[in-house]
């Protein structure tokens, strides 16, 4: 279900984009990783729950580094192609097609639950509580964000304005960049244990920033298989004259890390 303020309320469905998400959307650089771990997230036999996984980026990722990693999506494409790329790596990841507001898990099963990229799409007001309930006393969430900066890179600016054209509900265009120091809706019922951002040029080419585009919410995952490919070919074309095979395009990396506020007795 599309949440009503979001493009509009125009539908959209993340299981159409999988192919192109698994290819051209490999998550956080490495560096996300290691300052996550010198914050004591993603840890060897620590106990992860990555929500809104997608192709199980994060999820596998911990699990890659010892940690006993699960994953959730409503996607059942997502968490298909999720588990196929987990059985190509070897990795032994938990992943289920669930409603993160309605996990199928016990009480205090997880350490850490890790939301990156997804925390716009969720219901707070039952997610909030259900993740109290997974949460091991003492355990941490971890929301983090990986964006490009429209208002820095030309390249981004176009390749945006391209979006619009074939659709014109997206609002995920134009960021600000800003990231704040404590989310207003966080501060009833956690507490900011830590928080870092910062910024990186991700390596692309493109082809690849073609297949990253595709890949988003206001086109792979809305527009018609004929809309697709009509835009990637205009796509293609503007990247032919804007920029060489081989560039980086900037994106800012936020992290914010709570620890669930003890209730009064």
């Amino acid at each position: 279900m599309t949440p009503r303020d979001i493009d509009s309320g125009r539908s959209f469905d993340w299981g159409r984009t999988s192919r192109d998400y698994a290819l051209h959307r490999p998550g956080p650089p490495d560096s996300f990783y290691r300052r996550l771990a010198a914050l004591d997230v993603g840890l060897p036999g620590q106990r992860m729950l990555d929500l809104g996984t997608g192709t199980g980026v994060l999820a596998r990722r911990f699990a890659s580094n010892g940690a006993l990693a699960s994953g959730v999506d409503i996607a059942p494409e997502q968490i298909r192609m999720a588990e196929e790329l987990a059985r190509e790596q070897g990795l032994s990841v938990d992943l289920r097609v669930a409603a993160a507001e309605d996990l199928p898990y016990p009480a205090a099963s997880f350490d850490c639950v890790t939301a990156n990229q997804c925390w716009l799409y969720f219901d707070l007001a039952s997610l909030l509580p259900e993740l109290r309930r997974v949460l091991a006393p003492q355990g941490r969430l971890v929301i983090s964000f990986f964006s490009f900066l429209p208002r820095l890179d030309p390249l981004v600016r176009a390749s945006e304005q391209l979006v619009l054209r074939f659709n014109p509900d997206w609002d995920g265009a134009d960021w600000h960049g800003r990231v704040p120091a404590e989310p207003r809706w966080s501060r009833e019922s956690l507490e900011l244990v830590g928080m870092f951002f910062y910024d990186e040029s991700i390596p692309f080419t493109r082809e690849s920033w073609r297949g990253r585009m595709r890949a988003l919410r206001g086109i792979g995952a809305t527009l018609t298989p004929d809309q697709v490919d009509e835009f990637d070919r205009a796509h293609a074309e503007l990247l032919r004259e804007l920029v060489p095979d081989e560039f980086g395009v900037l994106h800012r990396i936020s992290v914010h890390i709570f620890a669930f506020k003890q209730a009064e007795s």
